[in-house]
């Protein structure tokens, strides 16, 4: 065998071992319904709310479309925040004080595959969410778009990355499994809140300036320029993948220098 053809081997083998380990991710999903249920259902709950109670309004600032519009899109954002940051970052304190990643760690599963198991069962999870969503809006509210798939599958795959790696890096900070919910979920909604997915902001507007260093912001408004249908707007926010994939980048630096594969002692 040539060394071409052993490298090509080893590529499909490294293939087959994160298609297997995301797998495994799925099952341990699924088989906890009620964790999976309020992971997928939040959004499908907030955004069958939001319609009814404002659904029909317009927004001036954005061309006077349907707000349900902007909700769609910024409610796919938020599964896939919620996927990748709450659910990844509380998960892997739990697995780590449980001493399950010290387990791993000792077992012949190469450390970078179950953490590409992780990503890729975030990814399938966040793809879920966001086709139930876009479902929902077009058969429930009359919802058009998106009218660049491209820019939208580009949005979410980079958001996917980025929020998973602010997963990995929050659980580094977090000393034990009792705070590992609170911590999460606090500075999670706080964010969410500042970065306007429960109401538009205003472009220009002082927490518009100000959310905008945040990636919560940055995939709220990257997963909306698919729908926004004023004329002239581009479909594509590269300034907003850009500043995620930043912040990706830097999530990967703390994750690595900070990284633990025991538990805590206190």
């Amino acid at each position: 065998m040539t060394t071409r053809s052993k490298s090509t081997a080893r590529v499909f083998d490294d293939l087959r071992l994160v298609g297997r380990q995301i797998y495994y991710e799925q099952l341990s999903f699924w088989l906890n319904p009620i964790a999976a249920v309020f992971t997928v259902g939040f959004s499908v709950v907030f955004l069958v709310l939001l319609g009814a109670t404002g659904g029909k309004s317009h927004v001036g600032f954005l061309g006077g479309i349907p707000v349900i519009q902007y909700y769609v899109a910024g409610f796919m954002a938020y599964g896939v925040m919620a996927t990748c940051f709450n659910n990844v970052g509380v998960s892997l304190v739990v697995r780590r004080e449980m001493g399950l990643l010290k387990r791993i760690r000792l077992s012949p599963l190469p450390p970078w595959v179950m953490l590409a198991g992780v990503t890729g069962s975030a990814l399938v999870i966040s793809v879920a969410q966001v086709l139930l969503l876009l479902l929902i809006g077009k058969l429930g509210y009359g919802v058009t778009g998106p009218y660049n798939v491209t820019a939208l599958v580009i949005a979410i795959f980079v958001g996917v990355i980025c929020f998973t790696a602010l997963g990995v890096a929050t659980s580094t900070l977090i000393p034990n499994q009792e705070a590992a919910g609170p911590v999460v979920s606090i500075v999670f909604f706080v964010l969410l809140f500042l970065s306007g997915l429960w109401y538009p902001l205003q472009p220009g507007s002082a927490l518009a300036r100000i959310s905008g260093y945040l990636p919560f912001r940055r995939l709220i408004t990257a997963t909306f320029a698919p729908f926004d249908t004023r004329r002239g707007v581009s479909g594509w926010a590269w300034h907003d993948i850009i500043v995620m994939a930043v912040w990706g980048a830097a999530a990967v630096i703390v994750s690595v220098r900070r990284w633990r594969w025991a538990p805590h002692r206190t």
